[in-house]
Order: structure tokens, then C-alpha cells, then sequence
């Protein structure tokens, strides 16, 4: 019988990064240290081990940005068709419905995991698409008038200051609500190198941001972070030049291919990645669900 734990220790959190390698080798897996810095009393992680005690599966639930819980759910390819799933989807919508939430959302990247949410009462909200650019020898940015680009390692003064200049521009991003981000997940999650974060100065306003998250687990591959210019600075090259300037930093230090993903709508980044060279890769659907799920009693109830 599967058992379903709370994994908690470095290793049980290590055994939980192998578990999202091996089911999504293509997308940058968190570290041990960055989990650990993700940790709240409103999230989850959980570890699903056979009789044996090997890892079979893992899931994550925490509170979404875009409001209700977030559940993921991820099971190993030769241990699929067994029940894990369902055993880890369950437990984690609980844990959301514990936590207060009415709604929870997931996200999905095939036919087998779309029609498994379906199963549960999952339905689709909003896409995205990935977006990805091999790396070869790249030009230096043209920055435009009046602009001065500047990384995080230099003035680390700066990225407070870009959460207020910039927040504005989360009700941009084309989805069906405008993300909630508090300042401590900006300071801690949304950067991970100084070095290779950028920020757009006019004189001594941040009116733009982008950033490069390398990948632990394969030094040649790196996501975009999140790229933004400010309303009023849009249309005079400023996204492009940030992206080139990550672009033109990943060729210096080794890396052969970014990607990012960019929502279905929204035209204007996914336009400006276009121009870049960016090709389009695999499509992501996020699905919402009410709880209680199918199958999963509300808190205090038996079942």
C-alpha cells in the first residue's frame, strides 16, 4: 500500500526534487535551499512511497498568487496506472480546503494528465506557451535614450524598489486575475543570480525588469524570469534591450538555450520574443477545480 508523507528532512526534500526531475526534466527544478526558503505554514510538500520505501510520486500544495490553492501532482513513469495520483491529488485538495480555499488550480501539459483533472472536476482557465531561443554569438543590446541598464549584483539596493516601481504591471500579464505578490516572495523567489537580473534605470526610476534563473541540474539551459516594462516607458525597445542583455549574458557564461513561458494573451512579450528568434515549444493548461474534489471529504468529515 502507497504511503503518503510529508516530506520534511534535506533528503525526503531532495527525494522530492528527483521525483520532478525525472517527470519534468525539461523545466528548472528549485534546489534543496530554495525549497527550504519557500517553506510556509501554508504549504505543503509531500513524498508518496511504496511498501519497499521508494519514492514513487510527489505533490505540492500552497495558496495560488491568482487567489484559491495551488496543487501539483507528479508520479513516476513506471509507477503511473497505480492509484498515486489520485492518492496525492486527494490529500493535497484537502489540505487546500483546510486552509480556507473554495477553489483550487493545477497545471497540466498532456493529454493524460488534462483528462486525469478532468476525472476530479478540473476545467480550463487560461494557457500558456513556452517560448525557446538556442543561444549562439550574440549582439550587445542597443539601449535607448535616457536608458541605463544595471544588474542586481550591482546595485542590490534596486530590487525592493523594482517591486513597487514595477507592480503595476502584474495586472498585465493576461490572465484571469491579477497575480498577488508579496513583497518577502519577490525579494526571495523571484531572483535567484544577482548577476544575471536586470533592471532598466530612467535616471533613478526602475522601469523595467527581466532576469535569467539558471538551472542547477543543467548549467546550459536557463528560464527567463519575469519581464516587464512599465506602462508609460512601452513601444521605445526598452523589453527588447533587457532581453538582449540576458541573451548577451548567457552566451558570455556557457549557456546554449532560455526559455520562458509567456500567457496565450499576452501578445506584446510573446511579439517581443518573436523578434528574438524565440521559437515555440510545448503548451501548459491551467485548470481550476471547486472543493471539496470528488472523492474528497471536507475537513472534520470521514471518508
Amino acid at each position: 500500500m502507497t504511503v503518503i508523507r510529508t516530506a520534511e528532512t534535506d533528503a525526503d526534500l531532495a527525494a522530492w526534487r528527483q521525483v520532478r526531475q525525472e517527470v519534468v526534466p525539461g523545466e528548472r527544478n528549485p534546489t534543496v535551499a530554495e525549497l527550504r526558503a519557500m517553506a510556509s505554514p501554508r504549504r505543503l510538500l509531500l513524498l508518496a512511497e511504496s511498501p519497499e520505501g521508494h519514492v514513487t510520486g510527489s505533490g505540492v500544495a500552497d495558496e495560488s498568487s491568482l487567489g484559491g490553492g495551488y496543487v501539483s501532482v507528479r508520479v513516476i513513469p513506471a509507477a503511473r496506472r497505480r492509484g498515486i495520483g489520485t492518492a496525492l491529488l486527494l490529500a493535497l485538495a484537502r489540505w487546500c480546503a483546510a486552509d480556507g480555499h473554495a477553489t483550487v488550480s493545477a497545471g497540466v501539459q498532456d493529454p493524460g494528465s488534462l483528462a486525469f483533472a478532468t476525472r476530479f472536476g478540473f476545467a480550463e482557465i487560461d494557457r500558456e506557451v513556452e517560448q525557446v531561443r538556442t543561444v549562439g554569438a550574440e549582439p550587445d543590446p542597443v539601449i535607448p535614450a535616457g536608458i541605463t541598464i544595471v544588474t542586481v549584483a550591482e546595485r542590490p539596493e534596486l530590487w525592493e524598489q523594482a517591486y513597487h516601481d514595477v507592480y503595476d504591471t502584474f495586472g498585465d500579464m493576461a490572465l484571469t486575475s491579477t497575480p498577488t505578490v508579496p513583497l518577502a516572495e519577490w525579494t526571495t523567489e523571484w531572483i535567484t543570480t544577482p548577476e544575471a537580473s536586470f533592471l532598466a534605470l530612467a535616471g533613478s526610476a526602475v522601469v523595467g525588469v527581466a532576469s535569467l534563473l539558471l538551472d542547477p541540474d543543467d548549467p546550459g539551459r536557463a528560464e527567463n524570469g519575469y519581464t516587464a516594462v512599465r506602462r508609460a516607458w512601452r513601444g521605445r525597445g526598452i523589453a527588447g534591450a533587457l532581453k538582449r542583455t540576458a541573451l548577451t549574458w548567457a552566451a558570455r557564461h556557457g549557456i546554449r538555450e532560455v526559455y520562458t513561458w509567456t500567457q496565450q494573451g499576452n501578445d506584446d512579450m510573446r511579439a517581443v520574443n518573436e523578434r528574438l528568434g524565440y521559437r515555440y515549444g510545448e503548451v501548459s493548461i491551467r485548470v481550476r477545480a471547486p472543493l471539496p474534489l470528488p472523492g474528497s471529504p471536507l475537513p472534520g468529515q470521514h471518508g
